[in-house]
């Protein structure tokens, strides 16, 4: 299996390569690519605790909307993968340059919109900027000096997790000072920045992979991931055992298994299946995943319980403002960790720091799952949150570009960051039920619904750290980077 996916690196040449001219400055492209993801990250979350605020506004009910995230979401998913293999094909620095002028024009349109129909149409638009990341971690691979790959790709991968924080922290404070408009207002500037930043500072990667877009392949995909997230995202509100929920998670289950046979037998699939036989690459994706949950269980049940009043016995009293406060421990965690995750990567390889990662998670629910009365048990699970999340998310990024061809970065971090999405999708389903179906009459959540909610992602926390013990070693992806022919990063500078 291995062989084959060597014969085919082999037989397919990038068009340019790096190494022989002249490197843009190296700090300034760091800065326009962390500008970009940071934004993109940020408009993830920022919406979600104004929802409710949103909706009033514009005379929507709760149910209608919810499509701003919902939109968003699918958008992100089905155009990742797509746009990421465009990068591989015709120029990483070209599409990103597309991605973020749609994320420009979509946030220009959401700040104004006058009804929620253009709001939700415009968060579409912003959902293409879901390939700053497997676009981003490309130029960083093709562009940088070895030696800084593996630690700005930590700080670019930690910074996904840092901007979906900081939207949760900021929403409340921006929402009462000014209005939800600005919600949109304050984050174009970083996106105008990283845009003219991209199209001025930064060159072009002679990093290709010339051919076609796959559009069976595209078509399949793109019907599989929306049947299954509009299933994760409405099931609450359809039900989960409605025929609508029911219809659309077999719809998916079909679809990807349609998919992954056609992608096997195509010429030029728009991702190589094969790559996800390879022990570094699946149990990456499977980490990916579990931390896209763990990280949105935490965004769910840790300002609901903040918010809920001293009366009950359980909950802090806090507004929303404050509440989101409680996060920046979390958020602090993954600015340290990520780019230090990064070094540690480039000494010993991504397993170890992946791990450790998966255990610090796992902690960090199995502590307020035994009891959450008291605020510091909730900062020490922020902390231990923040810093399993800088290190795994960092790893995960770092141990995908260690197990494939340069000319493969775009559509395997791609399926990397649908991993996430995915994960994160329906951990925010998961404990939006589980709090729902241990609420009062009145609608409060039970005590018992933050045990469960804390047990079930420690449970899914332990699925990343038997992902990280099947990961394979520093000796072995040595191995299997020389079969693939990968000399040109982090991997062949580890000693």
């Amino acid at each position: 299996m291995t062989e084959a996916i060597a014969e085919k690196a082999l037989h397919t040449e990038p068009v340019g390569h790096s190494n022989g001219r002249p490197r843009a400055n190296s700090t300034l492209i760091i800065i326009y690519l962390a500008l970009g993801g940071l934004s993109f990250a940020v408009l993830q979350s920022l919406v979600a605790p104004a929802l409710a605020t949103i909706g009033n506004d514009l005379d929507a009910s709760t149910t209608d909307a919810s499509w701003i995230l919902t939109a968003y979401l699918l958008s992100a998913s089905v155009l990742t993968p797509i746009l990421g293999r465009l990068g591989d094909m015709v120029g990483k620095r070209r599409i990103l340059i597309v991605v973020l002028s749609l994320l420009l024009v979509g946030t220009v349109l959401a700040a104004l919109a006058p009804n929620l129909g253009v709001l939700i149409i415009a968060r579409a638009l912003q959902g293409a900027a879901g390939a700053v990341m497997p676009l981003s971690i490309g130029i960083v691979r093709d562009e940088l000096p070895r030696e800084r790959v593996s630690v700005t790709i930590g700080l670019l991968s930690a910074i996904f997790g840092i901007g979906a924080g900081v939207g949760i922290v900021a929403a409340g404070p921006i929402v009462e000072s000014l209005s939800w408009h600005w919600l949109f207002w304050l984050p174009l500037v970083l996106i105008v920045i990283a845009l003219i930043g991209v199209i001025f500072g930064m060159p072009e990667s002679p990093v290709r992979k010339p051919g076609h877009l796959d559009f069976l392949g595209t078509g399949i995909l793109s019907i599989s991931l929306v049947a299954l997230l509009l299933a994760v995202s409405e099931g609450e509100t359809w039900g989960w055992g409605s025929f609508a929920t029911i219809g659309l998670l077999a719809l998916a289950a079909v679809g990807l298994a349609v998919f992954v046979m056609v992608e096997l037998r195509v010429k030029e699939p728009l991702i190589d299946m094969r790559l996800f036989r390879i022990r570094g690459v699946w149990t990456a994706h499977v980490v990916a995943l579990v931390f896209g949950f763990a990280m949105f269980g935490t965004f769910v049940l840790v300002p609901t319980l903040l918010q809920l009043p001293t009366q009950l016995g359980y909950g802090f009293g806090f507004d929303v403002s404050k509440a989101g406060l409680f996060l920046l421990p979390t958020v602090l965690a993954m600015i340290v960790l990520g780019p230090v995750t990064g070094i540690v990567v480039r000494r010993v390889g991504p397993k170890p720091p992946m791990l450790i990662g998966g255990i610090a998670v796992t902690a960090a629910f199995i502590i307020p799952a035994i009891g959450h009365g008291e605020i510091w048990q909730v900062v020490l699970s922020g902390i231990l949150t923040g810093a399993g999340i800088g290190l795994a998310l960092a790893s995960t990024s770092n141990a995908i570009i260690e197990s494939v061809p340069a000319t493969q970065t775009g559509e395997a971090i791609s399926a990397n960051t649908i991993a996430r999405s995915i994960g994160s999708s329906v951990g925010t389903a998961v404990i939006a039920a589980l709090i729902t179906s241990h609420s009062t009459p009145q609608g409060l959540p039970l005590d018992d619904a933050f045990t469960i909610g804390f047990w079930v992602c420690a449970g899914v926390g332990v699925l990343a750290i038997l992902g990280a013990i099947v990961g394979p070693s520093l000796s072995k992806r040595r191995e299997q980077a020389r079969l693939l022919g990968i000399e040109d990063d982090t991997l062949a500078a580890a000693h």
